[in-house]
């Protein structure tokens, strides 16, 4: 119910780092799954890396050891630092919410509006 607010995109050359910011609400943060997705212009989108449970993430194989996720509990903020940028990491990045069950993340279906990332050679 409570929006999702992503920040931090921008224009980068192939090689650069970016780091994006998903606000969430208090309850959103407390209560739900967050996790990062991306769509490009005529493609699918995908998973970037989502949390699926208490313990553990799912980390797209294109971005391992480029990517990762963090989070500031006092700021209920989820975070995506991407270093190592590569153009075909251009999309517009968003931040997503799940409902938790049982400790294991359900679908992610509460969306926040996204945010351009623009990666050139």
């Amino acid at each position: 119910q409570a929006p999702l607010v992503e920040s931090g995109g921008g224009s980068v050359q192939a090689g650069g780092s970016l780091r994006l910011s998903c606000a969430a609400s208090a309850y959103t943060y407390r209560t739900r799954c967050l996790g990062w997705f991306r769509q490009a212009p005529g493609k699918e989108r995908e998973e970037v890396i989502i949390t699926v449970s208490y313990s553990s993430t799912k980390y797209a194989d294109s971005v391992k050891g480029r990517f990762t996720i963090s989070e500031d509990n006092a700021k209920h903020t989820l975070y995506l630092q991407m270093n190592s940028l590569k153009p075909e990491d251009s999309a517009m990045y968003y931040c997503a919410a799940a409902r938790r069950i049982g400790g294991r993340c359900q679908d992610y279906d509460d969306w926040g509006q996204g945010t351009q990332v623009t990666v050139s050679s």
